[in-house]
């Protein structure tokens, strides 16, 4: 009698055994599985991250080269990091509290603008994503500084500024063939004081009067809707 209990107790402890083992190899599966996928996800990452600094440092050094010998001559200088092409002589580009560009600024266009767009709409057309035309300001309005006053004049300023240049440049005889891709790309953005220049931690309100011309690319989109998932 008590040799069947033993044995149907060890049949007992054989079964749950037999199922732990099962379940060990069921977790093995599971793990195994999310490594692969962590492993993939950090393979697109990567080629992703080697697509966009290819796109990124190809688009400047084709700007950088094409606009060379007169960045100079416009007061402007290009930024390798967010491809941002900046004018920064408040003098040229807009009369002191106006949307009207000066006549010198718009010869600066004239030139700019068109070399600008056919290196971007036909060498890079399906890279880019936006092309935002950006308006900055100093904090300065009528005497005041750093006001919610200030603040709001500068960005309605910025903002009629930027539309400005937008209708000046989208319109040049000299890009016709581009406007239906221009249309689907380009943007204006017044973002009034919100950037300004400092220098030693004091603005420097000439340089942090600007316009400037920004690209973002589709690798860029791509890798922040991907950041966005993962901490989501």
């Amino acid at each position: 009698m008590q040799k069947r209990k033993f044995k149907v107790t060890e049949n007992y402890w054989m079964s749950v055994s037999d199922m732990m083992s099962a379940l060990m190899i069921i977790f093995l599966f599971i793990a195994i599985a999310f490594m692969i996928k962590v492993q993939q996800q950090q393979d697109a990452m990567n080629h992703l991250i080697i697509d966009y600094r290819d796109v990124k440092v190809n688009i400047y050094n084709d700007l950088y080269n094409e606009f060379k010998d007169d960045f100079s001559k416009w007061d402007a200088e290009i930024d390798p990091q967010t491809l941002s092409i900046r004018f920064q002589e408040p003098d040229v580009l807009f009369a002191t509290g106006s949307k009207e560009i000066n006549p010198k600024f718009k010869a600066i266009l004239d030139d700019f603008f068109p070399r600008y767009i056919a290196i971007l709409s036909q060498k890079y057309g399906d890279d880019i994503q936006e092309i935002r035309i950006e308006g900055h300001t100093s904090s300065e309005w009528n005497g005041q500084h750093g006001t919610m006053d200030a603040y709001f004049k500068n960005m309605e300023l910025s903002q009629a500024r930027t539309r400005s240049v937008l209708e000046y440049t989208i319109t040049l005889p000299a890009v016709t063939n581009q406007q239906e891709w221009l249309i689907e790309k380009i943007t204006a953005n017044g973002l009034s004081y919100s950037q300004r220049i400092k220098e030693n931690g004091v603005e420097n309100p000439d340089k942090s009067r600007r316009v400037e011309f920004r690209i973002r690319t589709k690798a860029e989109d791509t890798m922040d809707e991907l950041i966005k998932d993962r901490f989501e």
